[in-house]
């Protein structure tokens, strides 16, 4: 048989291939889907069972649009920074493969789509929530607070614990003292996640001259902040239950959710178990609106 039927694919086509990754590289796309899981987690107890198909379908293409295109405009907003850490210099934005420009208007053009995507198929409280959980990530935590202060995924944290609220408000109609507890929930979390992930990378931080509090203050102090937050996240998780939204079955795998976290936070005291711990905080958070959907049904 003739090596010219197996072939490589033309340079054209890989060359269209990759470009297409770059692109889609930007959007961070294995993130998001943790922060549309717990949208789409939050739409079970909201509706007390079922939401509507068209309310589901809009908030997981408008979450992916809304968070994904953020990420865009980050990495537009942080190509000097993802230049000098090692970790992010191989990004298509600091290697020069995409021009800046294209991630800005993607990010732009993504989120309003995004918007009209959550009014169309769900309604415009769930559209603009998600829109300001955008403008919370980018103009106050990539533009301001992540180059100032090493409370800057503190505070920009809230950006990604919009996402619940988004699926409430879609699924209800409204915001109640569950939702708020729920986006409490991912509030508290992000401290412990990313400050684990901050002391791996501590010296591309520092490179960066990012004053993640593991830099700034120590690994010390942000393990023992760690365990205060994990503490006020698993309180959080368990609102759920108290205000009947939840029963048994949600509250017994919270526990234990909420005591595997927290135990890593504790033995990450002393500087064992950080990549653990990182990699356990994102599943605990997968695995808790799980459980409050699967929880909807089973009062």
């Amino acid at each position: 048989m003739s090596h010219a039927l197996v072939s490589n694919p033309p340079a054209e086509r890989r060359g269209a291939v990759s470009a297409l990754r770059d692109y889609l590289s930007m959007l961070k796309l294995r993130v998001v889907a943790l922060l549309v899981l717990t949208a789409v987690g939050a739409m079970f107890p909201a509706a007390r069972g079922w939401p509507t198909l068209s309310a589901v379908v809009g908030v997981a293409l408008g979450g992916t649009l809304a968070a994904g295109g953020a990420e865009s405009i980050n990495a537009w907003f942080d190509r000097d920074i993802d230049r000098v850490m090692s970790r992010t210099s191989r990004r298509p934005l600091p290697s020069g493969r995409i021009p800046p420009w294209h991630a800005l208007v993607m990010g732009l053009t993504l989120n309003l789509l995004a918007f009209a995507v959550l009014a169309l198929l769900a309604n415009v409280l769930a559209a603009v929530l998600a829109l300001v959980g955008t403008a919370i990530y980018v103009l106050v935590y990539t533009m301001w607070l992540k180059r100032l202060t090493p409370q800057n995924i503190v505070i920009g944290g809230a950006s990604g614990a919009m996402p619940p609220l988004v699926g409430w408000a879609a699924a209800a109609g409204h915001l109640d003292l569950t939702a708020l507890a729920l986006f409490l929930v991912v509030f508290f979390w992000t401290p412990p996640h990313f400050w684990a992930l901050a002391q791996i990378l501590k010296r591309d931080y520092a490179d960066a001259r990012v004053p993640m509090m593991p830099v700034v203050q120590g690994d010390r102090t942000a393990r023992r902040q760690s365990v205060v937050y994990a503490i006020l996240a698993v309180a959080a998780s368990l609102v759920p239950y108290l205000t009947h939204h939840e029963g048994a079955f949600y509250l017994v795998g919270a526990v234990v959710l909420g005591a595997i976290l927290i135990g890593f936070c504790l033995v990450n005291l002393g500087g064992q178990r950080t990549r653990q711990l990182w990699v356990f905080s994102m599943a605990y958070l997968g695995l808790l609106f799980t459980l409050l959907a699967l929880g909807s049904f089973l009062l």
